[in-house]
């Protein structure tokens, strides 16, 4: 199964949409390149179109998402009536077309941190999995959404129904995405969430990877390739991360000495959590501390 997987931030923007009626013998029309993202869902009959060497037939309750950079094209005439809502957007960020079926060789050691930004509050992106072609969960409440959209349609020029359409839009992105979770998909973000929320209670505290697998009943290879798929990395790096995201923070709000701070947050020796902050951060912690000091 094909995914779009979209960096946030920043959020996928909506545009437009409408509800559209292809007659018995019709076709949905051919495009190319038409620069956003067309969302189209089949409330009842079945169209039929192509993009590249894939072809999609989408039934009713089914949602196909075509590219903004690519030729659409029809591959036969609807068998019947058929109606769809469609809808067009904008990403603003990162996006590629992936196939997550083969799973990523993951290393349970801390990988070298890639040359850091130095920022007071960093701001963490992640990402969303949106199938490309899905059998939605509820496709009663994913019409009724459709329908709230075409609602605030003649009100689009007031800020606070643009407002309202951009919040019901996030709400059909999260329905797709539920609907490409597979049992195995589900159960791989649960044991990742809950090796992130021992992590971040036990940061203070010394953690191993068999510690971790120990609390969770998993393996830690199983454990890490979790982390790496949902997190964009091991559990030793999300360590890693927590315990110099919780020094950072006392760095600025406080004034205890560094060597402190080092063991308040879990490192047993001051030498390797300057290390460590500097890997991250590009600068020593005293550095980073005198930076974002007032009046400097």
């Amino acid at each position: 199964m094909a995914f779009l997987e979209i960096t946030i931030p920043p959020l996928p923007h909506y545009i437009t949409s409408g509800l559209n009626s292809i007659p018995q013998g019709g076709q949905h029309p051919s495009r190319s390149h038409i620069q956003v993202f067309d969302l189209l869902i089949t409330t009842s009959g079945c169209f039929y179109i192509g993009e590249d060497d894939a072809r999609f037939e989408v039934g009713a309750g089914q949602a196909v998402i075509l590219r903004p950079d690519r030729y659409h094209f029809a591959t036969k005439e609807c068998e019947e009536l058929t109606h769809t809502y469609w809808l067009h957007f904008h990403v603003g960020g990162a996006w590629g077309l992936i196939n997550p079926s083969a799973a990523p060789l993951v290393s349970l050691e801390d990988p070298t941190p890639k040359e850091a930004k130095v920022e007071a509050f960093a701001v963490e992106p992640f990402t969303m999995r949106i199938p490309q072609f899905t059998t939605l969960q509820h496709p009663e409440k994913m019409y009724e959404v459709f329908d709230q959209l075409l609602q605030l349609q003649s009100r689009s020029h007031v800020s606070s129904a643009r407002f309202a359409q951009q919040q019901l839009f996030q709400e059909i992105l999260h329905q797709l995405a539920a609907s490409g979770e597979t049992d195995h998909a589900s159960a791989s973000r649960t044991c990742a969430e809950k090796a992130a929320s021992y992590l971040r209670q036990h940061f203070r505290e010394p953690v191993s990877a068999k510690q971790l697998g120990d609390e969770l009943n998993f393996h830690p290879v199983y454990i890490a390739r979790c982390m790496q798929k949902e997190y964009g990395c091991s559990p030793v790096t999300y360590l890693l991360k927590l315990r110099v995201a919780q020094a950072k923070l006392l760095l600025l709000q406080t004034e205890r000495p560094i060597a402190h701070i080092a063991q308040e947050v879990g490192f047993e020796q001051a030498a390797y959590f300057a290390a460590s902050f500097a890997r991250l951060e590009g600068m020593s912690p005293r550095s980073y501390r005198q930076q974002f000091s007032q009046g400097t």
